[in-house]
């Protein structure tokens, strides 16, 4: 997949994920929101709802979706672990959003380095966020990958290079 592919894709994994923090995640609702039909419908509104998804778009999504779901419970138990002097319930839903994606991508998607999860958290954060927002999910994310590395292992090249191209 394309990076601006991945992006794309990414985005739309995140406005899902941040829909979970308002109501229970149902799987069957993850493949009607993802419909064609109901892409078109909200594509005048929202652009990046504009054209087909591809199939490897769409199985990212519903891939990082789904295992953002089946694993809140860690990911929000490391979320609160890390944001020295902050509990979940202080901050926003889009910063949880965001964290929750990029915890997620950090640890479970093989062809996403670590940086590249952060990065693209941070950027994320840029457009839908504050920010301060940014410099804090960037310092949870780099406390987070500091954590996760092994022993002398740099966080920023934890994945071997050839998978890079992929993000």
């Amino acid at each position: 997949m394309s990076v601006m592919s991945r992006t794309k894709a990414r985005e739309i994994a995140l406005h899902l994920i941040f829909e979970m923090g308002f109501r229970q995640f149902e799987e069957e609702s993850l493949d009607e929101r993802l419909d064609e039909e109901i892409m078109a419908s909200i594509s005048g509104d929202i652009a990046l709802y504009a054209g087909k998804l591809t199939a490897e778009q769409t199985q990212y999504i519903r891939s990082v979706v789904k295992g953002v779901a089946s694993h809140l419970d860690e990911l929000d138990q490391t979320i609160e672990a890390n944001a020295k002097g902050w509990k979940l319930s202080r901050l926003s839903r889009m910063t949880i959003a965001v964290l929750r994606l990029a915890i997620y991508e950090m640890r479970y998607v093989d062809d996403v380095p670590v940086r590249v999860a952060i990065n693209e958290a941070v950027e994320l954060t840029k457009v839908y966020d504050t920010a301060e927002a940014s410099s804090f999910i960037n310092g949870v994310l780099g406390a987070i990958a500091r954590a996760d590395a092994p022993d002398g292992a740099s966080t920023t090249q934890d994945k071997p290079e050839t998978e890079q191209t992929n993000a």
